[in-house]
């Protein structure tokens, strides 16, 4: 029969786990960086917003489908505004009332928040005993709102110009010696 002292009990206890910390936890391999989906938001989208709000500027004031586009386009802007929200806590200046306008400054202010996050922490999940979540994973799902709402605009805006995906493709290669401008044969 052995004896056990409190010494020896306070001896042989398990060491406790440490707690886990935001900085040495794993980044999250379903969420992109920060700067990817600042360079997503500031280039790819920005040109194709763009392209898609021409098309639909050229559009006469008494045609019937201008406000189905105009109510997606406010859509488009909220959804921003909720990205900009979403990487950025705080409410920034009211946005203009010019829906071009509104674009514009909408995407600036969101690009500028992605950009002012901390690239280290941003992709790693919270620690498990804060019982809280990632702040990429909110950020990332805003982003991927917003490239849904551009599909949806798309679409409506391939009605109203048919050539709209010739210039969203447009500038995607570019040949270092392009072709010859006279016949081959």
């Amino acid at each position: 029969m052995t004896s056990m002292l409190a010494t020896d009990a306070e001896q042989t206890a398990a060491p406790r786990p440490s707690l886990e910390t935001w900085a040495r936890n794993e980044p999250m391999r379903h969420v992109p960086s920060a700067e990817w989906m600042a360079w997503k938001l500031d280039q790819d989208l920005r040109r194709r917003i763009e392209i898609l709000f021409t098309a639909f500027s050229h559009l006469p004031s008494d045609d019937a489908r201008k406000s189905s586009v105009e109510v997606e386009f406010r859509t488009l802007c909220r959804a921003i505004d909720r990205l900009s929200e979403a990487a950025r806590h705080n409410r920034v200046n009211h946005p203009p009332h010019d829906l071009g306008d509104r674009i514009v400054w909408g995407v600036n202010q969101a690009v500028s928040s992605l950009n002012s996050l901390d690239p280290h922490l941003i992709g790693r999940r919270f620690p498990f005993h804060t019982g809280e979540r990632s702040k990429g994973e909110p950020i990332y799902g805003a982003l991927l709102v917003v490239i849904q709402h551009v599909e949806r605009v798309l679409t409506l805006v391939r009605t109203i110009d048919r050539n709209v995906d010739e210039h969203l493709l447009d500038g995607l290669v570019k040949l270092e010696t392009p072709l010859r401008p006279q016949p081959i044969a």
